[in-house]
């Protein structure tokens, strides 16, 4: 498979929709993970990320500009005991709730599909981080339509155990910019994480987001043997 830098991935496209990267430091010591979102319309640009409690949410930059809150304002993150929980949409709540019942990650989006916002169909993409015993696994998922075809779902999970250390997967929601928007396609892609402190990465991710799309990006990185996270947040509107 190949191996391709943050940086190359990031520039190879003027609109990647929104995605999801998680993965193992270089030293092996860290769980890593940034979700950022893009936008082309006044509305989906119209948003920031605000951290809450260990979670994050997103809201309006200017209220008077808000003209359908319910595909674009939602928790990203939110942490279950020892799981992070990343996604695109409010199936972050689906899959809090139901795994908090004892569901699983995959059982949870079994009752959950792609936006509802045709012709695009948007997919929606989760990941989620288990920390155990010094150390980590992770799962990512997309509900996409059927080729365009909104009157059928298809749901994709892919599990990660012993993740090397240095690499990242990334998955995001658009396979390129297109009317109506093309879904991603094929399995999560892999990325060199460069062994950087959180602040390097950050940048690196956001430097490397085409300019007039990017919105917000968050990045955690999060200690494998105490569990203690440090969060960056990084808003166009700020």
């Amino acid at each position: 498979m190949e191996i391709k830098t943050i940086a190359n991935e990031l520039s190879s496209l003027p609109y990647h929709g929104r995605g999801i990267m998680i993965g193992k430091s270089a030293d092996g010591k860290t769980a890593v993970t940034a979700y950022f979102i893009m936008g082309r319309s006044v509305n989906s640009r119209n948003r920031i990320f605000v951290a809450e409690g260990d979670g994050m949410r997103t809201k309006a930059f200017d209220e008077s500009k808000m003209t359908d809150p319910h595909l674009i304002i939602y928790y990203p993150v939110r942490v279950l005991g020892n799981k992070t929980i990343v996604t695109n949409g409010d199936q972050t709540d689906t899959i809090y709730e139901l795994m908090g019942k004892g569901q699983t990650f995959e059982q949870a989006l079994t009752t959950r599909e792609f936006e509802d916002d045709a012709p695009n169909f948007t997919p929606r993409i989760s990941g989620i981080i288990n920390l155990e015993n010094g150390d980590m696994d992770y799962a990512m998922s997309i509900l996409k339509s059927a080729d365009g075809d909104g009157s059928s779902c298809q749901r994709y999970t892919y599990t990660y155990a012993n993740p090397i250390a240095g690499r990242a997967k990334f998955i995001h929601t658009y396979k390129c910019d297109g009317n109506p928007l093309p879904s991603f396609e094929g399995e999560p892609k892999t990325l060199e994480l460069p062994n950087v402190d959180i602040d390097t990465l950050a940048d690196l991710i956001w430097t490397n987001l085409n300019e007039d799309n990017k919105v917000s990006l968050f990045v955690r990185y999060i200690d494998l043997e105490s569990g203690k996270a440090d969060t960056r947040i990084i808003n166009k509107n700020a």
